[in-house]
């Protein structure tokens, strides 16, 4: 009997086929090009797009596959992933909402995954060769490496070119665990090809990757095990925010190591057993598990380009380096993305490259009037359940930085919208420069905080302060309306005793 292999179904051939077609054949190369384009990712694909639109003559490089991380293995796999798990979270919630279920419902990790390879290959021809062909891009797949800096070989061609731009990206960081290549893992790279549901999964790195897919397996029925290095789980993020997801992740059957190494690994079958050194001279433990899902970050894409030939300067763990224009030590050669920026981010990606286009393609006498880029005002998400979405400052980082702020907080379990949703664990938190209006930085942690955090981000950018946003009419009953709140605790904490006092005389005095 032939059995279907379940990774060579139609939708997967028509990604692949738009992504990285059969039989492609690069072009001949133009005698000169205004910007040639490394990496056709999320970065490199915003870059080639504008120059073409422009009327730019551009060559666009890539090595495997168009869309970059995001949509072939990054953004779009992993967030269809978690909304499944939702639904399969609520089905377990549904007594809550008066529906009762038959005991043991049958459910299919493999739908799961065959919903999230459809949606991955309709949306790839958005990033597809054919598209940006017919955008007037030359597309050519293979290495690129410079041979000087104004040539590059890809395939035994040579491009002439008049700017470059570097937007190569990055790929999972590998830990040095020994044991770790024999025992066999799984990084977001291949984590998108699995097919059937492990029984057991470690989860190592306890970032918003690790994070979001321990949540969504746990929620599947995976036994997970997450084991974090550091002394808590998402350590860039809010330490209160950072909390509520932990409590939510244990609720959901994540059983959780903070402070604690993997001092090594070996494989007995088809099992791999973790040995774990826990805090506190905790002791050790060994975990057996039938998967491993790597989660520790990741490495620039430095390699192969022959930066080291032209002079350009990089970091093999901070890639390439630029200034706030986005010009590497080579002044016409440019980088964008995560081959250069510490915020790993499409939207950032995506914002770097409309920067890369002012700066490359026209001209700018002694650097006057170069575009570029504020990091600091940089909307960040994490997909758990609640999701945390952050902007700005921290009130620890503002401390180090020497800003003095205020804070003001508005829990979600004081938003009517929330208490009716059952969403109840979160809340609003907004920082202000102490003795004014003017917002440091925001942490949302809310069902659907990615969608809300776009207000503050609006205001920050535009010195809006939070006056301005108390001013808003929000509709009732929403959960973004706890921004509203956050605003007025903001406005009440202005009206003093003394301000009180003169208010009662001056009331008083009017109803004679």
């Amino acid at each position: 009997m032939m059995t279907v292999d379940p990774l060579d179904d139609s939708h997967q051939r028509a990604w692949r086929e738009n992504v990285r077609p059969t039989g492609w054949k690069n072009p001949t190369p133009a005698d000169r090009y205004n910007l040639v384009v490394i990496g056709a990712g999320a970065a490199g694909l915003v870059t080639s797009a504008i120059a073409a639109g422009l009327g730019a003559r551009v060559a666009l490089i890539e090595r495997e596959r168009m869309g970059g991380d995001c949509l072939n293995t990054g953004c779009v796999p992993s967030k269809a992933i978690l909304r499944a798990a939702r639904g399969w979270a609520d089905l377990n919630d549904a007594a809550a909402f008066g529906i009762t279920l038959p005991g043991c419902l049958p459910r299919d990790f493999g739908v799961v995954m065959a919903r999230m390879r459809r949606l991955r290959a309709e949306i790839s021809p958005t990033d597809s060769a054919d598209r940006y062909q017919r955008m007037g891009v030359d597309l050519f797949f293979g290495e690129g490496r410079f041979l000087s800096d104004h040539h590059i070989e890809v395939g035994g061609q040579t491009l002439t070119f008049a700017r470059a731009v570097i937007c190569t990206g990055t790929r999972p960081a590998l830990p040095n665990i020994p044991g770790l290549q024999a025992a066999g893992f799984l990084t977001n790279e291949t984590l998108f090809d699995l097919v059937d549901l492990p029984p057991r999964l470690v989860v190592i790195g306890g970032g918003p990757v690790g994070c979001e897919m321990a949540q969504a397996f746990a929620r599947f029925g995976s036994r997970v095990t997450l084991i974090q290095k550091g002394a808590r789980i998402l350590p860039r993020d809010d330490a209160d925010a950072a909390a509520i997801v932990h409590r939510q992740l244990v609720k959901d059957g994540v059983r959780i190591f903070v402070a604690s190494r993997v001092a090594h690994l070996e494989r007995r079958g088809d099992a791999r057993i973790i040995y774990v050194e826990e805090a506190e001279g905790r002791g050790e433990s060994a975990i057996e598990t039938d998967a491993i899902l790597v989660a520790v970050g990741r490495t620039p894409n430095v390699e192969g380009l022959g930066l080291e030939a032209i002079g350009l300067a990089y970091d093999p763990r901070a890639g390439v380096q630029v200034n706030t224009a986005l010009q590497t030590t080579r002044p016409n050669i440019f980088a964008a993305g995560d081959i250069c920026s510490a915020l790993k981010f499409t939207h950032m990606a995506d914002a770097m490259a409309q920067i890369v286009v002012q700066n490359a393609l026209f001209t700018h006498p002694f650097g006057l009037g170069l575009a570029r880029i504020d990091r600091r005002v940089v909307p960040w998400c994490t997909y758990t359940t609640p999701e945390i979405a952050h902007v700005g400052l921290h009130s620890e980082a503002a401390a180090r930085q020497g800003i003095s702020v205020d804070t003001f907080t508005a829990p979600m379990a004081e938003n009517d919208r929330a208490r009716l949703d059952g969403d109840t664990e979160g809340f609003v938190r907004v920082h202000v420069k102490r003795g004014s209006d003017r917002i440091i930085g925001a942490t949302i942690v809310a069902t659907h905080a990615g969608e809300m955090i776009g207000e503050a981000t609006l205001a920050i950018q535009n010195r809006l302060g939070l006056s301005a946003i108390g001013g808003v009419i929000h509709p009732y009953p929403t959960q973004s309306d706890a921004i509203r709140k956050a605003a007025v605790a903001w406005r009440k904490g202005r009206l003093t005793d003394g301000a009180k006092r003169l208010l009662r005389r001056w009331f008083a005095w009017t109803r004679r």
